[in-house]
């Protein structure tokens, strides 16, 4: 199972807007992506409920991993999102 290890940009962390959009993000994929915190808490990366729920902060080093054709692929995008300030946008 492909994962990728990503530092969260987002200056409030995933919460509101920058959960909502990667949350859209990973819906859009089409891949079943889980999202793990540093606490070892995983949730779907779709549920933007399950996002919020691992009140995930600033700087904090997250793991997404998922299965199927285009996991790698649906990892990169979705590693570039959580890399981006989200709140700037």
């Amino acid at each position: 199972m492909p994962q990728r290890t990503v530092t969260v940009a987002s200056t409030v962390g995933l919460h509101a807007r920058p959960a909502s959009l990667f949350s859209q993000a990973a819906a859009a994929t089409g891949v079943t992506v889980m999202l793990t915190a540093a606490s070892g808490r995983s949730v779907n990366a779709a549920s933007i409920l399950g996002v919020l729920s691992l009140g995930i902060g600033h700087n904090e080093q997250v793991t997404l991993s998922a299965e199927g054709d285009d996991a790698d692929t649906a990892l990169d995008a979705l590693a570039a999102v959580l890399s981006t300030d989200l709140d700037k946008e």
